[in-house]
């Protein structure tokens, strides 16, 4: 593992420009040859977009491996890429929300989802007011990659948290408007987990409502990230302010809010989403079904 390890490391090192030569060999090989899970795609698209003619759905398809494949050399480079360079890369609109969230004294809780590229959010940390930034992450199974998984979430400062530790560390600690936790929040509950759900792409959805919990119990920034891919190699971040109807947030009121505004982002460029996840499998476990979004 440790001599992989160094291999991918010197591959890493190499300029964007040349890695993006491997991309357009992955996707020849995934989209091409393999057919990396193209039926859980092709499957995952209909059913988002029952409207769009067979034509639309397989440019979206071809366009969205692509973009999974630069993802996946993006991520390679993220062991080793600096924050100058992520800094010209990935445009971040909009910082004021940061600083706002700071002279209120109120901890940022952020929200994203699986839009190329999330793995890039990391330099945020280096120009935002807040001292401590939590990345949000899923242990995975390997302890080794584990580790060095870690370590991409660990870089410029950044201070990983587990998602089962996370609740808890936001609710033993200072909301002092000193924090931003980054949350992935499209994230699958296990099936055990499941129980509750809304309409979310034309499909019913169980969402993970932990995040959702601390909007009724703190008074919490809640800031939704709307990723762009502007060209290859270069994203724009802008973050909106996600504020209640009434005088404080009701029970669900921010996971309807998030999973409404990442439609819409979806909707503008659905082939920058990760549809090789299988994100409906557990729709069969959803207790709590919202409806009217």
């Amino acid at each position: 593992m440790n001599f992989l390890f160094k291999i991918i490391l010197l591959f890493s090192r190499l300029p964007l420009q040349v890695l993006y030569l491997f991309s357009d060999v992955i996707f020849f090989l995934m989209y091409h040859l393999v057919g990396y899970r193209k039926k859980v795609v092709t499957e995952n698209l209909k059913k988002s977009f029952p409207t769009k003619s067979a034509k639309e759905i397989s440019t979206i398809r071809k366009r969205f491996y692509r973009n999974f494949s630069d993802y996946i050399l993006e991520t390679f480079k993220s062991f080793t890429i600096s924050s100058n360079e992520l800094r010209v890369r990935v445009q971040h609109i909009n910082q004021d929300v940061f600083h706002d969230a700071k002279a209120e004294n109120k901890n940022v809780i952020l929200l994203a989802g699986h839009i190329f590229n999330w793995e890039w959010f990391n330099a945020l940390a280096t120009i935002i007011p807040q001292e401590n930034c939590f990345p949000v992450y899923r242990k995975v199974q390997s302890s080794f990659w584990e580790e060095k998984i870690k370590g991409i979430r660990n870089s410029f400062g950044n201070q990983a948290l587990e998602a089962k530790e996370v609740i808890r560390h936001i609710f033993r600690n200072k909301n002092d408007g000193n924090s931003v936790y980054m949350f992935i929040a499209d994230q699958t509950p296990h099936v055990s987990e499941v129980t509750y759900g809304l309409n979310f792409l034309n499909q019913k959805t169980p969402a993970f409502v932990g995040y959702d919990k601390l909007s009724t119990r703190m008074d919490l920034a809640f800031v939704f990230c709307e990723m762009k891919k502007v060209k290859r190699g270069y994203y724009q971040i802008n973050y909106y302010r996600i504020y209640p109807d009434g005088e404080k947030f009701v029970e669900h009121e921010v996971v309807r809010k998030f999973h409404k505004m990442l439609e819409n982002t979806i909707n503008k460029r659905p082939d920058n989403y990760l549809w090789s996840h299988r994100r409906w499998k557990y729709q069969h476990a959803i207790k709590v079904m919202e409806t009217g979004l």
